[in-house]
């Protein structure tokens, strides 16, 4: 089977999406026949607003950032998909458009399952359609107790995995922060201030290394992991 940048494989593809991981091996091996792959550069979009939404989106390797655009044409951001991180699930089932934008903050590897393909494979399997609801169903439950997550680890830590998540999807230790300030703090839910505090202060402590603005350098991976 051919293999994604960065050695991944179908396989790999259905693995690291939650709502595929408590199905049996039969049914993640048929499900893996049906992805497709696809490579996106540094700003390209994965979808625009208004494209639509048939397939479920799995990033293999990478970064994309999701946001919406403003009446007066300013980027309002959603998320960031990192690896492992998927959106579209509702493509599975119904019909509808996209209503933000995806675009690649990075090289980026993903993953895509189409809707009719899917569904089809659905009508010939009902044990896989049981297995998917119930898959559904848990997944609900991990959003919650994910955005609880959210909520209540520190700043520091939020941010010290967006460093060691954005290092591991560009390969390298040095790099250049991808998003700007203010979009970080936005996807982390606080301050463009706290976040250059935050940055000085790993940075003081010797887990980091501030070479210009906004390029850094992981200098302690596992301490940044230990932060809570």
């Amino acid at each position: 089977m051919a293999k994604l940048a960065h050695d991944h494989t179908a396989e790999d593809c259905v693995e690291l999406v939650s709502i595929f991981q408590n199905l049996s091996k039969s049914d993640k091996e048929t499900i893996a026949t049906l992805v497709t792959h696809h490579h996106y550069k540094s700003g390209e979009y994965l979808f625009s607003a208004g494209d639509e939404a048939d397939a479920l989106i799995i990033v293999a390797h990478g970064q994309a950032k999701v946001f919406q655009m403003s009446a007066n044409g300013k980027e309002q951001m959603l998320r960031i998909l990192q690896t492992g991180d998927f959106d579209g699930e509702a493509a599975l089932f119904t019909n509808s458009d996209h209503n933000s934008f995806a675009q690649a903050l990075m090289d980026t590897a993903v993953c895509q399952i189409k809707r009719s393909d899917f569904q089809k494979l659905m009508q010939q399997t009902p044990e896989l359609a049981v297995n998917m609801v119930n898959a559904l169903g848990r997944r609900v439950g991990q959003l919650e107790q994910q955005t609880t997550e959210v909520t209540t680890a520190s700043v520091e830590s939020r941010l010290a995995n967006y460093l060691l998540e954005t290092s591991a999807g560009l390969d390298d230790a040095v790099f250049t922060l991808p998003l700007k300030k203010k979009d970080i703090a936005t996807y982390l839910g606080t301050t463009p201030e706290t976040i250059s505090r935050k940055l000085t202060s790993l940075a003081k402590q010797g887990m980091i290394e501030k070479i210009t603005n906004n390029k850094f350098k992981i200098l302690d991976e596992d301490r940044l992991m230990m932060i809570d």
